[in-house]
């Protein structure tokens, strides 16, 4: 089988690439047809746990498992074949099929590229062999020239899949942030040659107002491009999937389906967003949760009027935590703890909240020992191992406190982290989930309760038992952005990109 391609090039970060294919993917499995998603290089720290080679579990970015999900396909690590996880302004985690690789990790950028693109192409062959149609996302932009000897992510895989003869591209220009039809141009001005013909059309997303007020821009650069505008999508923040790179919102997010009755959001929960922030998409769920607005906290100001306070995972959890401690946020996290309101760590969360972290080899930043918040009474020591795995168990022994309407709740979920952490011994802490091998997930203490475990609000099960409400599926909205994208292409353009 030689698969079909649709190529989804982005005229910059952020213009709706991830969104597009997603809408794409669950367009065509609607349609019957075998789909998958591909991109060769994602740099994000948003990880999901997937089928890896040999049997093993391994890592992608979040954004192909949930394309793959949207497609009804099982998510595999050829999906992604190099995710590049930042632990700084100038390095970065590099993942090749599913697993760390410490040596290329340390290699500079343009040194290691042809071997990551090499890894890249075997995933794409082996999805290739396996699949009717691959739906491919474009990372950044097609049109940098300084890096187009070293691209495999866009143009080196729109070469691999023309090789075929049987690839199309849409280019997405993000309209809401003004110069839509200059992008357009530039992009396609910069594309190399042999690459424009496969252009089928621009698209322009996030858009709000009077389409009929774009005209003669469209027509004018298609006379300019010979590319017409193949769809123009509406702003939708409510799009129900979460983000490539986090789910960051320039204000408060509240749901906009308040309780029945009350005005205005009756409980907030804020999200603490250090810099090396990891799986911030975990909490999507929450957006939609009646009644609950959700804060992204950088600041003591911003935790004020807090119900609940989260501590997410994190990339580096020595340095965030020791920018947590610069900004002040400790002294507030120990009044909130103090007081009894609720308090969440989830894996870098988790450590954190211990009594110390023992970085001997400098696994995690630089070697050495830090105290913690002292929150838990628990001991964090880093390893050179990775874990990477789905986990699984049902909540107990929270008689009492803010989270006791967890107990006896199942959930599932996956772990992604370098850090052993277990209990000081007649401490307080209490084990309140473990693996189906006895092996603790999550302790608790008053009202602090913490898990290594991402995926908790994902549960139907836990926002059930916290908030006394369901939310939207995944599953609705995919078929959500699979409505749209019908309704806003081009008529018949749909059916000849996939069919």
């Amino acid at each position: 089988m030689t698969a079909r391609a649709i190529m989804v090039w982005g005229c910059s970060s952020g213009a709706g690439k991830s969104l597009l294919t997603t809408a794409l993917c669950r367009w065509a499995a609607r349609r019957g047809i075998d789909v998958a998603p591909f991109k060769a290089q994602n740099m994000s720290n948003n990880a999901r746990v997937v089928a890896g080679q040999n049997g093993r579990y391994g890592e992608i970015g979040a954004a192909q498992y949930f394309q793959a999900l949207a497609a009804r396909v099982e998510p595999s690590v050829d999906m992604n074949a190099v995710l590049l996880k930042p632990e700084g302004e100038t390095t970065s985690q590099v993942v090749v099929n599913g697993r760390v690789a410490p040596g290329l990790s340390r290699m500079p950028w343009r040194e290691r590229s042809h071997q990551l693109a090499m890894a890249a192409r075997e995933s794409f062959a082996r999805l290739r062999d396996r699949h009717e149609l691959l739906v491919i996302e474009g990372a950044g932009s097609p049109a940098e020239i300084n890096l187009a000897a070293e691209d495999y992510v866009n143009l080196g895989t729109a070469r691999w899949a023309a090789e075929s003869g049987r690839l199309t591209s849409l280019m997405v220009a993000d309209i809401d942030r003004g110069g839509a039809f200059a992008h357009c141009y530039g992009s396609w001005a910069l594309l190399p040659k042999d690459l424009r013909a496969t252009l089928a059309g621009f698209v322009f997303n996030k858009f709000r107002g009077d389409a009929s007020l774009l005209a003669p821009g469209p027509e004018q650069l298609e006379q300019m491009t010979g590319v017409p505008l193949a769809a123009v999508l509406p702003m939708r923040r409510d799009h129900g999937v979460p983000e490539e790179d986090g789910v960051f919102d320039h204000h408060p997010i509240a749901s906009a389906a308040p309780l029945q009755g009350v005005a205005a959001p009756v409980r907030t929960v804020a999200v603490v967003a250090y810099p090396q922030v990891s799986n911030l998409d975990e909490f999507q769920p929450l957006r939609q949760v009646p009644g609950l607005r959700l804060v992204w906290a950088r600041s003591v100001a911003q935790l004020h009027g807090a119900d609940w306070i989260v501590l997410p995972g994190s990339k580096q959890v020595s340095g965030d935590l020791a920018w947590l401690r610069a900004q002040g946020l400790d002294r507030m996290l120990r009044l909130y703890a103090a007081a009894g309101r609720p308090l969440l760590g989830v894996c870098g969360g988790l450590q954190m909240l211990g009594r110390t972290l023992s970085d001997p080899e400098g696994v995690d930043g630089e070697a050495g020992n830090w105290p913690g918040l002292d929150l838990l009474p628990l001991v964090t020591r880093y390893e050179a191992h990775k874990r990477v795995g789905r986990a699984s168990g049902s909540f107990t022994g929270l008689a009492s406190g803010p989270w006791r309407a967890l107990n006896g709740v199942e959930v599932s979920g996956y772990e992604i982290r370098q850090g052993r952490t277990s209990p000081l011994d007649g401490q307080g802490a209490t084990a309140v989930l473990r693996d189906r091998e006895g092996l603790p997930l999550a302790w608790a203490a008053g009202s602090v309760l913490a898990t290594s475990v991402h995926g908790l609000f994902e549960s139907p099960a836990v926002l059930r038992a916290l908030f006394g409400v369901g939310v939207k599926s995944l599953d609705d909205s995919f078929d959500e952005l699979a409505d749209m994208i019908d309704s806003c292409f081009a008529p018949g353009l749909l059916a000849r990109l996939c069919e």
